[in-house]
């Protein structure tokens, strides 16, 4: 008898407790993580993107959490290197346990990492990449928060042709991530009846650009679309300009707008970039004010549009994590994010579905001024 009464208090006692079927939710605290590019030449995306998610975060933290948890970030460095990509996902699940991620960065990088956080049915949230190949088919468990390549040399292609260029050519870094764009452009040229004028690639992590400044720049063009990391598209601006090109230069968001004008210095003058988020120096839209005030509280006074994407990554987050409930599991946050639609981060707009996780198709152009700044 003692024995089943016992039982009937150790049920009960189940039944009222916390349901923490899943890693990373304590009473207090939710654990995220990021694994993404902090060392190396691509180094700055993936410190700017975090300091973005940390703004935030740290504001949530410091008004109560989300139902009454703070929310912490753990980071692992995959050197934007596909064959380090797997470890450092693994690690994030397995030894840091954490209930969801966020931010990552890159398209080999992102492929190499999504067969370890979907086998464990992790929710991703933000991919700093707009690669088709981690969008369709649909995964049930990333969430993207940026419009796709395809969509950005849409707008590229658009705005040459809409200025006289017939000419357009593409330098693309020789993996899946510049592929994606090389076919964005060459969609949209066909779909005006063109063709890729010339193209030349690197690889990635160098700057070894010398063999497509030889034949992009022979073949004189209007403008190159560029889809590779900021130090090898700052050399290839250099080396074409040195060579006389008069070409003008399109770069797609994932080349780090700030490190790349940083990078070119002088030579970035007119350079022009495809941008997924608000201008993060702008003050019409209020979410890029409330970034403005959030990063310089977190000490991150140097503005810029991937810190800014990191920023709206955190807030979806945030918002999937509020709406789904008090005692969160994963699978509950995927159908939360799911039932988002049309929500209003503060002027961006993100919406999600059962059979579409790609959340925005803002893309803006702006170019480098003779400053150094950015004018939209």
């Amino acid at each position: 008898m003692n024995r089943y009464v016992a039982a009937l208090f150790a049920a009960a006692a189940l039944a009222v407790s916390p349901a923490w079927a899943d890693p990373g939710v304590t009473p207090n605290r939710i654990l995220l993580g990021q694994a993404a590019v902090f060392s190396g030449p691509a180094a700055q995306l993936g410190i700017q993107m975090r300091n973005g998610i940390k703004a935030y975060l740290d504001y949530v933290n410091a008004n109560g959490g989300v139902h009454g948890r703070r929310l912490d970030l753990v980071t692992e460095d995959d050197r934007y290197e596909a064959s380090v990509a797997p470890a450092a996902s693994k690690k994030l699940i397995e030894e840091h346990k954490v209930f969801a991620l966020l931010g990552y960065v890159g398209t080999p990088t992102g492929a190499a990492h999504l067969p370890m956080t979907t086998q464990a049915k992790v929710p991703l949230v933000g991919m700093f990449t707009g690669a088709e190949i981690l969008r369709v088919p649909m995964n049930r468990y990333v969430f993207h928060v940026r419009a796709s390549y395809y969509d950005e040399t849409e707008k590229i292609v658009e705005q040459v042709v809409s200025t006289g260029g017939k000419k357009i050519s593409v330098f693309y870094q020789a993996d899946n991530y510049g592929e994606a764009g090389r076919k964005g452009t060459e969609l949209a040229l066909t779909k005006r009846g063109m063709k890729i004028h010339a193209s030349g690639t690197v690889e990635r992590n160098t700057v070894k650009v010398e063999d497509a400044v030889k034949a992009i720049n022979a073949s004189e063009p209007d403008a190159v679309v560029m889809v590779s990391a900021y130090t090898s598209c700052a050399e290839f601006i250099r080396q074409m300009k040195k060579a006389g090109s008069g070409a003008t230069f399109y770069n797609v968001s994932f080349v780090g707008s700030k490190a790349l004008a940083d990078a070119l210095g002088a030579d970035g003058s007119g350079v022009a970039i495809s941008q997924v988020v608000p201008f993060p120096w702008g003050t019409a839209v209020p979410v890029v004010k409330d970034y403005q005030l959030l990063a310089k509280k977190a000490g991150f006074t140097d503005y810029n549009f991937s810190a800014m994407e990191g920023f709206l990554t955190a807030k979806v987050m945030v918002e999937a994590l509020k709406r789904a409930g008090k005692n969160p599991t994963r699978e509950g946050m995927v159908d939360a994010l799911e039932a988002m639609r049309d929500v209003d981060l503060g002027g961006f707009y993100v919406s999600y579905s059962p059979t579409n996780h790609a959340g925005s198709k803002f893309v803006d152009l702006t170019i480098i001024g003779r400053n150094g700044k950015f004018l939209r």
